[in-house]
């Protein structure tokens, strides 16, 4: 009887061969694993880069000479110098620009300079610190002594100069021992005052000069020509000043306008 074939004998010997064993002349798959680093030293690897960027980036704002405060620049005055302000923000020169603290800046420029209304300090890179100020404008201005006191649209009183400022008008607190005195305060009665000022309108507000107060109720502007307009209480101030402007219309010639109630004004020669 004929034996097995050699094909058959070959396809015997490897349906014999152990499952774990490799076939015979045949090495490990080369797959590009043996120049792969293992997981461990990879991540350990990633992690000292990440570090070193860390401290490259502190090193590079707090510890080198390239990030540092060089330049103040001020923007924004009227009135104030940038001196004065430099001065008073007193920005640490040579320190690094990260480093400034900017909110107490802002606080000590605020508190020392009641002028400015409000200030922002800004990091300009690489070495510069801006400081963007808003002063504030007078409303009115008030009489104290040989000097006048400025009042902006808050009613703050916030600066006290030996000469009127050009085109501020005046305020006249004339309320004497009035109960209403007695019972608001001066500084309520101001603010009463600037609060109607702050609102008329700007053909309105370009011929005030001045504004008379003589109780909570009684507030009298005074325009350009010798004209008085009656203006009542501090209340219902967008209806009165719509009232005077339709009176100003129907009576260009009139030297008194009375709209302490705005929906029945009225209007005189005198």
């Amino acid at each position: 009887m004929a034996g097995p074939t050699t094909a058959e004998r070959g396809a015997k010997g490897a349906a014999g061969a152990s499952p774990g064993r490799p076939a015979a002349g045949r090495g490990p798959e080369r797959d590009g694993g043996a120049s792969r680093l293992p997981v461990r030293p990879r991540v350990l690897f990633l992690g000292l880069a990440a570090l070193a960027l860390v401290c490259g980036v502190v090193w590079l704002l707090y510890g080198s000479s390239w990030l540092r405060v060089e330049r103040v620049s001020v923007s924004g005055t009227r009135v104030l110098t940038q001196a004065q302000v430099r001065a008073v923000a007193a920005v640490p020169l040579g320190a690094p620009l990260a480093s400034v603290d900017t909110d107490a800046i802002e606080t000590r420029l605020v508190r020392a300079l009641p002028r400015i209304d409000t200030v922002e300090v800004v990091r300009s890179w690489p070495n510069g610190i801006g400081l963007e100020v808003i002063e504030r404008k007078p409303v009115l201005i008030a009489r104290q002594g040989g000097k006048y006191v400025e009042v902006d649209a808050s009613g703050t009183r916030y600066a006290t100069v030996d000469k009127a400022p050009a085109g501020v008008p005046l305020l006249h607190l004339a309320a004497g021992r009035s109960p209403s005195l007695r019972r608001f305060g001066a500084d309520r009665l101001a603010t009463g005052a600037v609060a109607v000022t702050a609102g008329l309108p700007e053909r309105i507000g370009r011929d005030l000069e001045a504004v008379r107060v003589r109780s909570y109720d009684s507030l009298t502007l005074e325009l350009t020509g010798g004209r008085t307009v009656f203006w009542g209480s501090g209340d219902e101030n967008e209806a009165k000043a719509r009232a005077l402007i339709a009176l100003m219309k129907a009576a260009p010639k009139a030297g008194h306008f009375d709209v302490s109630a705005p929906s029945a004004p009225a209007a005189s020669r005198s």
